[in-house]
């Protein structure tokens, strides 16, 4: 049970981390962190959580991640569901947290965002669906590309977190205006049950790219990671 608390405990981090940096921080008035800001917020989540949790549950902090360590031939499958279960109830509680200190603030609107993922109308700069999928599919297939590469043997030793942080924070960077970045159907999860409506409308997009964009980076990896020409 211990490495399914520190995936709970990780994955609540990653979203309280990231998401409160979007609900309460990224438009303060007078001075907000901005989407920089943001980015970098997700980034530290998982860098963080990378040094503390890594050696007791791997930190995975997101299904997707679990799923593509699993394609990658580095995760049992035993082990998928009870890791994702882990993952989904951290966000939601993470979540849960958030609206209670959101809510503290007069005039807040949960329905304006709550830094849930969408497309069309609700992506942050009026993308398409195509958009939407194509960026979590291929922004995903990257961060696994990453993750495996950087955890790989062979790699350089201890500093696998500071690469996922890093490659995390830059997916955020370039995604936040198409989606306000997935690339984690756990942390998708665990706002969207908040607002409702529209984010569980379109949460499936949210589960459904990030996977097929861990599978394909997870293949990716085993071709050009192979030790054989």
């Amino acid at each position: 049970m211990k490495i399914y608390l520190a995936e709970f405990l990780g994955t609540f981090w990653l979203v309280l981390g990231g998401c409160g940096s979007a609900v309460l921080a990224a438009a303060f008035p007078d001075v907000g962190i901005g989407f920089l800001g943001v980015a970098l917020a997700f980034g530290l989540t998982v860098l963080t959580m990378a040094y503390a949790i890594g050696h007791i549950s791997g930190c995975h902090l997101n299904p997707a991640v679990s799923i593509g360590l699993w394609a990658g031939g580095r995760f049992p499958a035993n082990q998928l569901l009870p890791y994702i279960v882990a993952q989904v109830v951290g966000a939601v509680v993470a979540g849960g947290v958030l609206y209670v200190i959101a809510s503290g603030k007069a005039g807040f609107d949960v329905s304006a965002g709550f830094a849930a993922n969408g497309y069309g109308a609700h992506s942050p700069g009026g993308y398409s669906l195509l958009a939407a999928l194509v960026s979590e599919i291929v922004m995903t297939m990257m961060f696994l590309l990453v993750i495996l590469g950087a955890t790989d043997k062979r790699a350089p030793q201890g500093m696998a977190p500071v690469a996922i942080g890093f490659c995390l924070t830059l997916i955020h960077l370039i995604s936040i205006p198409v989606t306000n970045t997935s690339v984690n159907p756990a942390r998708s999860t665990g706002v969207a049950v908040f607002v409702g409506d529209w984010a569980l409308a379109q949460l499936w997009l949210f589960w459904l790219a990030p996977i097929v964009g861990a599978i394909l980076g997870a293949v990716i990896y085993r071709f050009i990671g192979s030790a054989e020409d």
